[in-house]
């Protein structure tokens, strides 16, 4: 009965996120690799052993395999999953053949081919995003600060009670829980915020202090505070709806957003304000998964959305083994107007392969040891 539970619980909605995000990833670079006229050999979910597979009337082999963490689109004429070629099988493949190898391309189609799968991921979170807003609003509270002790970093920034924020950063304040959020993802960094008081507008600036607090299901969350409070009453929480048009600008701006505070904690880690407990891997995404799914379909399909646009940029980094490192190689023979050394791209792809293998241990090690030790504190 607990393996059952445990299943259901974690397993189930883990797949479920991750399965559908790495479609949408590898079928970005599959349709457009088929506009560009490519063979395609094989289109998998997972990789190992095939547990499940057709062959289409193109030829390519669509396929469910066994360790399902991640996927990939195999061209033909490809030594493996990671667009190698097989140099014994382009020598030895027929003229029109030739013509549809990956290889073969110019190096703009295949820049576009790689590039399709992140954006692929951008786009299925815009549109998730913007359903989801069209179809169930939001519920939003007056941005108007109600205690600003002075001794807080937000009065000693030069807020005061009644102020009503506008904009953090740029970014639009419809209401109380966008000031959190804005604050909260950005501790220890400066902000810039646009405020209201007694009918003039004014710009301060202010450096969120970082504090440690425990989310709604006990994880502990590294976040910027301003020591501001929001006495909340119940009839201040009223369901927004933007019409269609609205909506696009207020999806595209979370999006901006999402992208703006995972560059900026990414950057953190360069100049030593990283906390090693925010990074999460398998194991963690499948406990997130499980606790959002218990709150019901929507918060799940939200963070489906979310992990979606983090693995696109995740896969943008110039990393080989990843996009971007199929990316930087090709920018680079544009440049040079001939590929890299196959000795150099070939000692690029074990050392991404190394480092990629080596973020994976310490981040399953982070999530399962690491988070053990801290919980007997």
């Amino acid at each position: 009965m607990d393996f059952v539970f445990w299943l259901l619980s974690y397993v189930v909605p883990f797949l479920a996120v991750l399965t559908i995000i790495v479609f949408v990833h590898e079928m970005g670079h599959y349709l457009v690799a088929r506009w560009n006229g490519i063979a395609i050999q094989t289109f998998s979910i997972g990789f190992g052993p095939e547990l499940l597979g057709f062959n289409d009337r193109k030829g390519t082999r669509w396929r469910l395999s066994a360790i399902p963490l991640g996927g990939y689109v195999r061209f033909v004429g490809d030594m493996n999953a990671a667009s190698v070629p097989d140099e014994a099988f382009i020598e030895q493949a027929s003229p029109e053949l030739k013509k549809q190898l990956f290889v073969n391309k110019n190096v703009w189609q295949r820049i576009s081919v790689v590039f399709a799968g992140p954006v692929a991921n951008i786009i299925f979170t815009l549109l998730v995003l913007y359903a989801l807003l069209l179809g169930y609003g939001r519920y939003t509270i007056p941005a108007v600060l109600d205690t600003v002790p002075v001794e807080s970093v937000a009065g000693q920034a030069g807020l005061a009670n009644g102020d009503r924020i506008l904009s953090v950063d740029g970014y639009a304040v419809r209401g109380f829980e966008d000031f959190q959020r804005l604050i909260a993802t950005a501790p220890e960094r400066q902000v810039s915020i646009t405020f209201e008081r007694g009918g003039r507008t004014e710009t301060i600036t202010a450096v969120p202090q970082a504090v440690s607090t425990p989310d709604r299901f006990g994880n502990t969350q590294r976040v910027g505070r301003l020591g501001v409070t929001k006495n909340v009453a119940q009839a201040d929480v009223v369901l927004y709806r933007p019409n269609p048009v609205e909506a696009v600008g207020m999806t595209f701006e979370e999006v901006r957003f999402i992208i703006d505070r995972t560059v900026a904690f990414l950057g953190d880690f360069f100049v030593g304000r990283g906390d090693v407990e925010q990074l999460g891997g398998p194991v963690k995404v499948a406990a997130v998964s499980q606790q959002v799914a218990s709150l019901g379909i929507v918060p799940l399909i939200n963070l489906m959305a979310l992990l979606s646009l983090n693995i696109g940029i995740f896969n943008l980094l110039p990393i080989p083994m990843l996009d971007g490192g199929h990316l930087a190689y090709y920018i680079a023979e544009a440049i040079r107007g001939r590929p890299l050394p196959q000795r150099v791209q070939e000692i690029g792809y074990r050392f991404g392969l190394a480092l990629v293998f080596t973020l994976m241990l310490f981040t399953t090690f982070n999530d399962t040891v690491l988070s053990y030790l801290r919980s007997l504190g």
